[in-house]
C-alpha cells in the first residue's frame, strides 16, 4: 500500500466540504452584517467597551501606538497587500506560464476589493470618534478594509502554495506569516481607534469567504 510523503501537497477539499464552508461563512457574515446595520444593542455595547479600553491603552502607550501605526500604514496596509498580489500575478503570468491562475488571482483580488467598498457604502457605519485620537481613517467603518484585504490576499497565496505542492516547511512558514498578518492588522485597527472590533471580525469573515469561493472556482476549473 502506498503512503503519501509528508512533503506532498494535501488533497484538495471535496466540493461538498467546500460548499459547507462557504455556507457557514456566508451565514456568519450575513448575520454579523445584519446586526451591525440594525445597531443591535448588545453588539454595540461590546464594541464600545472594547474600543474604550484599547483607546485608553493607545493613549497611555505612545511607543506601542507608534509601532502599530507603522505596521498598519506600511507592512499590512491594503496597498501593500494589493502590490503583493500583483507581484504574484505577474510571476504566475511570466514564470509559471499558468496564465489562467494569474487571471483568477488578479480578478479575485479586484472583486474582493470592490465587494469591500460596496459593503462600506451600503452599511455606512460611522467610525469611532475620540476627543484625543491617535490616528485617522477615511470611508465608512464596516467591514475593515485592512482586515478583509489581508485575509483574502494572504489566504489566496497560502492556498496557491498548497496547490503547487510546495514543501511542508514552506507551507507552514507561509501559514504562520499569514496568521500573524491577518490577526495583527485587525489588532492594529482596533488599537488605533479607527475601527470597531466587529468591523475587523466582519473583514475576517468576508475575506475568508472570498478565499473559499475563489478556491472552489479554481478547483472546478482544474478538476
Amino acid at each position: 500500500m502506498q503512503t503519501r510523503s509528508v512533503d506532498s501537497p494535501p488533497s484538495p477539499p471535496q466540493p461538498r466540504t467546500a460548499l459547507r464552508v462557504i455556507r457557514v461563512l456566508t451565514v456568519c457574515s450575513a448575520l454579523l452584517l445584519t446586526l451591525v446595520a440594525l445597531e443591535w444593542g448588545p453588539l454595540v455595547g461590546v464594541d464600545d467597551d472594547i474600543a474604550d479600553t484599547t483607546h485608553r491603552w493607545a493613549v497611555d502607550e505612545p511607543g506601542i501606538t507608534h509601532a502599530m501605526r507603522i505596521l498598519t500604514d506600511w507592512v499590512w496596509d491594503t496597498w501593500t497587500m494589493r502590490l503583493l498580489c500583483a507581484a504574484v500575478v505577474l510571476w504566475l503570468w511570466f514564470r509559471r506560464r499558468d496564465r489562467w491562475t494569474a487571471v483568477w488571482l488578479g480578478t479575485t483580488c479586484l472583486l474582493g476589493s470592490l465587494l469591500q467598498q460596496a459593503l462600506k457604502a451600503a452599511v455606512d457605519r460611522a467610525r469611532p470618534v475620540w476627543p484625543d485620537p491617535v490616528d485617522s481613517a477615511h470611508y465608512a467603518a464596516f467591514p475593515s478594509g485592512h482586515a478583509m484585504t489581508a485575509t483574502f490576499v494572504c489566504g489566496l497565496l497560502v492556498w496557491l502554495l498548497h496547490h503547487y505542492g510546495t514543501t511542508r516547511g514552506v507551507r507552514l512558514a507561509a501559514l504562520a506569516v499569514a496568521v500573524v498578518s491577518v490577526v495583527g492588522v485587525g489588532v492594529t485597527r482596533v488599537w488605533l481607534g479607527v475601527h470597531w472590533a466587529t468591523d475587523v471580525a466582519g473583514g475576517w469573515l468576508l475575506g475568508a469567504l472570498v478565499v473559499a469561493v475563489a478556491a472552489l472556482v479554481h478547483e472546478r476549473r482544474h478538476r
